[in-house]
């Protein structure tokens, strides 16, 4: 039986300006198990990008539940969601978000870092991270030595060095070239095929179309999943 990673029922998010209350998420329902690459497809204002800062614990939710991995992330506070990011979750962002001022291999590792592991440990799992993504040869390099696509395979190994329970990805390759998406797609692929849990927001029609699930959201609302073959 597959394990359920992500559970969501009846999850609303709303914002609130000076004249109105905007609905972001309405009644959404997940059911996310390990294993599966799922992509959220919809127009921009759909409710991509705030679902996966509500699932990466980095926004609140009003109304609903929320379990990662059986744990109830419902009530917990903000340093519990801390620990929870910090621990759980890896973050793949459309601008890379790399620190320019350290070496490509200790931004992989800074994560690991403020968990605390040791020196050696982090030094160990940041080179197998980098090699995971092709870079390894290349580790002593600073982020604006390498090209767009080279710095998201960094922030890429930067997200799976701490082995997260799910992968997030917002527009991933929205900032590269076809050849480069491609490349960088087939390092998900890779990385799905042994046993990487992923959920991507994209625009792009041809990486939906490589996910086995999409999800698609209009308006905040949830309007249909499918398994792709």
């Amino acid at each position: 039986m597959c394990e359920l990673i992500v559970k969501t029922t009846k999850l609303n998010k709303c914002y609130s300006n000076t004249s109105e209350k905007v609905i972001a998420l309405e009644n959404i329902d997940l059911n996310i198990f390990k294993g599966d690459m799922v992509s959220l497809i919809g127009p921009s204002g759909s409710g991509k990008s705030t679902l996966l800062n509500v699932l990466g614990c980095m926004d609140s939710f009003e109304e609903g539940s929320y379990f990662l991995g059986g744990l109830d992330v419902t009530n917990t506070t903000a340093d519990e969601q801390a620990l929870i990011r910090l621990n759980k979750i890896g973050f793949v962002f459309q601008s890379f978000q790399l620190i320019n001022t350290i070496s490509i291999l200790e931004n992989v590792g800074l994560s690991l870092m403020y968990a605390g592991i040791h020196p050696d440990e982090r030094k160990e799992r940041a080179k197998n991270a980098l090699s995971l993504v092709g870079l390894h040869q290349i580790e002593d390099r600073m982020p604006k030595q390498l090209s767009g696509g080279q710095q998201q395979r960094v922030a890429i190994a930067r997200a799976i060095v701490k082995n997260p329970l799910i992968l997030l990805a917002d527009e991933p390759t929205g900032n590269l070239d076809s050849k480069t998406r491609d490349d960088i797609f087939d390092i998900f692929e890779n990385l799905n095929e042994m046993g990487v849990t992923i959920i991507m927001a994209t625009h792009d029609r041809e990486l939906c179309d490589r996910a086995g699930v999409q999800i698609s959201l209009k308006d905040g609302r949830k309007v249909n999943q499918n398994a792709m073959a």
